[in-house]
């Protein structure tokens, strides 16, 4: 195992991505902002838009400081917009309850909203060195085809992963954390999960899975679908409200689009979503908290 750690380590150290919030020097705030945008949103995306959020909220209290409004309008096209509420609440919880500095211990980052288990580990390891096992989606594929031989790892996250991560991990607390980003980099670079690059893969003589004769994956890998969900329709209905100053009429989202002219109802009508649909999105949004309804009106939280 010493050898596999210092190789994908030593990798990791020539090959990393200069992304900013790895750069020495950088705050808890930071780390903690990219790991909230990273989620399901590829770092191409998630780059201009933690830039400018760090220009203009370099502090948890900076952002506790304005209105949710201003976090949904920030978060743009990111998707999954209650990250943006999540990260906001979280800021003022951090604000009011540490002082507006983030808590470097996985349990109390745990109790902060819209952090979960992978979120805690990360942030801890990575913005305070803290020893913590890192699991997300390149860490177990790489270690489903490096340790266990598979093409892919199980569907949905199993307890015998995370075992496992551990068991693996180097001794010695630096190494350690070092190993968690160096196999995080090497899953998101190289041992990818539609086209991986074996013959650039560091470790490719001790993998399992090239051992193996690179068996096909034990199930078929099921896309997250966009075109045509609610999901969909509940993002253009967000960005017409991320574009509006005043509170827009109820029924602007349930009338026929058709004699819309604004370019975010034109866009909505274009999804050609019937009006049940758009009922449900909106709906749904209310009942988040990601829009509030007055007097059959429609605004952002404020």
């Amino acid at each position: 195992m010493q050898q596999i750690h210092d190789t994908i380590n030593d990798w990791y150290l020539e090959n990393a991505r200069d992304l900013p919030w790895r750069r020495p020097g950088v705050s808890g705030w930071e780390v903690m902002v990219s790991e909230f945008m990273l989620q399901q949103t590829p770092v191409v995306r998630v780059l201009p838009v933690w830039e400018e959020w760090m220009r203009r909220w370099p502090r948890p209290q900076d952002l506790a400081a304005e209105p949710l409004s201003e976090a949904l309008k920030a978060w743009g096209r990111l998707g999954y917009p209650r990250r943006a509420q999540r990260l906001h609440a979280a800021a003022v919880e951090i604000t009011t309850e540490y002082n507006g500095e983030v808590p470097r211990t996985e349990a109390q980052l745990l109790a902060l909203p819209g952090i979960g288990d992978y979120t805690a580990a990360a942030i801890a390891c990575f913005a305070f060195g803290e020893r913590t096992v890192v699991v997300d989606t390149n860490i177990r594929r790489v270690h489903a085809r490096l340790f266990g031989g598979m093409a892919l790892p199980e569907p949905s996250p199993r307890a015998s992963e995370f075992a496992r991560a551990r068991e693996v991990q180097p001794e010695d607390d630096r190494t350690a954390n070092l190993w968690n980003v160096s196999v995080m980099e090497l899953g998101a670079l190289v041992c990818t999960a539609r086209s991986p690059k074996c013959g650039q893969c560091p470790v490719f003589e001790q993998c399992a899975w090239v051992a193996g004769g690179q068996p096909a994956p034990h199930y078929t890998p099921k896309g997250q679908a966009w075109k045509g969900t609610d999901r969909q329709v509940r993002g253009a209905i967000m960005a017409i409200l991320r574009e509006q100053e005043e509170a827009v009429p109820q029924q602007s989202f349930l009338a026929d689009l058709a004699q819309e002219s604004h370019a975010g109802y034109v866009a909505l009508a274009r999804l050609q979503s019937p009006l049940d649909q758009r009922e449900r999105a909106l709906a749904g949004l209310l009942k988040d908290g990601l829009a509030i309804a007055e007097d059959n009106r429609i605004r952002l939280p404020s």
